[in-house]
């Protein structure tokens, strides 16, 4: 199963840990998406970053 990743507000001012985790997703920039695959690692970033994306099934 995939899911999509999209990044809904800025990087600006977050600690580095967490806009380390949003580029190794894939997003830089607001509106941002990315496509991985559900597994507990992908899961564990998301929740690291979870204010700052939205997640849909794909």
């Amino acid at each position: 199963m995939e899911i999509k990743i999209t990044l809904v507000k800025s990087l600006n001012g977050r600690l580095k840990d967490q806009i380390a985790t949003a580029h190794s997703l894939g997003l830089r920039k607001i509106g941002d998406t990315h496509t991985e695959k559900d597994n507990p690692a992908v899961q564990g970033k998301i929740r690291k970053i979870a204010h700052l994306v939205s997640v849909e099934n794909v």
